[in-house]
């Protein structure tokens, strides 16, 4: 039995890609500005903001204004914006997603209520759904976001598509050049995807494997996903899973407390601090550009 750590471990320096804030259709914990301030209290790099319905990289603009005007650079914490590709935005829009990188966005994910894998868990239509893949490919419009997520430099994050279309997905990314993707909360029981899938995806394309917090059950109830990300990381090992939280629901503790216990709970089951690191501030500083301590703009 591994040893278990005593060490008390530090947010300074944390990233984590995947948070929600209001304003939101669906309330939040925190909005934008408390979120940030949250993020500067505990010392960490950056937080990459969420919504389903579109673009965030505008609000994420705004929070690093007040961040310089309030704060005076006496901190280094940067807010990322990102782009979802549901309905709201058109799905798969090359034209949506060239404006929101040019204006800073980080992140690209796919649709995410939009998913039909994510309608069919629901008990929806599954076809008022996106379409990614269209006879075992993508669909044309998927190639010129690659390219221009490519061309930025951005992140590719698979949302709430089926197993079976990630990596039909993954795999034309990885062809058209396209450098950083993620495969989202592979866990969720809407995403559904196995253990034995998330090594495959990982092995074969090199893909990071983000593992959060907690997962909706629906209802409002949610399921701590900590145990289960203790043994993926045994699994597939450290370099490939990257510990985000999909935090800011009212339901869940607040987005710092969340992250803290997180990371707290590895080290206490045996995962080495520096492994620790690797997960929340080594694979994210690369994913969004931070490794020589820049803002990534």
């Amino acid at each position: 039995m591994a040893e278990i750590s005593k060490e008390t471990i530090s947010m300074k320096g944390v990233i984590d890609m995947h948070v929600h804030s209001n304003p939101d259709l669906r309330r939040r914990a925190y909005d934008d500005l408390e979120l940030m301030e949250a993020g500067i209290r505990v010392g960490a790099r950056a937080i990459v903001i969420k919504t389903h319905q579109g673009t965030t990289m505008d609000r994420a603009f705004l929070c690093n204004r007040h961040n310089e005007i309030v704060h005076g650079g006496s901190n280094d914490f940067t807010m990322f914006g990102s782009i979802t590709l549901n309905r709201v935005v058109g799905g798969i829009n090359p034209w949506a997603v060239e404006t929101a990188l040019k204006l800073g966005a980080k992140v690209v994910w796919l649709p995410t209520q939009s998913a039909k894998k994510h309608l069919m868990k629901m008990k929806q239509d599954p076809a008022a759904g996106v379409d990614v893949v269209c006879g075992g490919k993508v669909v044309p419009e998927l190639q010129d976001v690659f390219g221009l997520i490519r061309d930025h430099g951005a992140v590719l994050g698979t949302a709430h598509i089926s197993p079976d279309e990630a990596f039909v997905v993954v795999e034309a990314a990885r062809r058209a050049g396209v450098k950083h993707i993620v495969i989202t909360h592979p866990e969720w029981w809407i995403v559904d995807m196995s253990l034995e899938d998330q090594l495959r995806i990982a092995r074969d394309y090199d893909a990071v494997l983000e593992r959060c917090y907690a997962q909706n059950m629906g209802g409002g109830r949610y399921k701590s996903n900590l145990a289960s990300n203790l043994e993926l990381i045994k699994e597939a090992g450290y370099e490939h899973v990257m510990v985000d939280t999909d935090g800011g629901q009212t339901e869940n503790p607040y987005w710092e407390l969340a992250f803290g216990e997180y990371m707290q709970y590895l080290v206490d089951n045996g995962i080495p601090a520096e492994h620790v690191y690797h997960m929340t501030k080594t694979i994210p500083a690369r994913l969004l550009g931070l490794e020589e301590g820049g803002r990534g703009k």
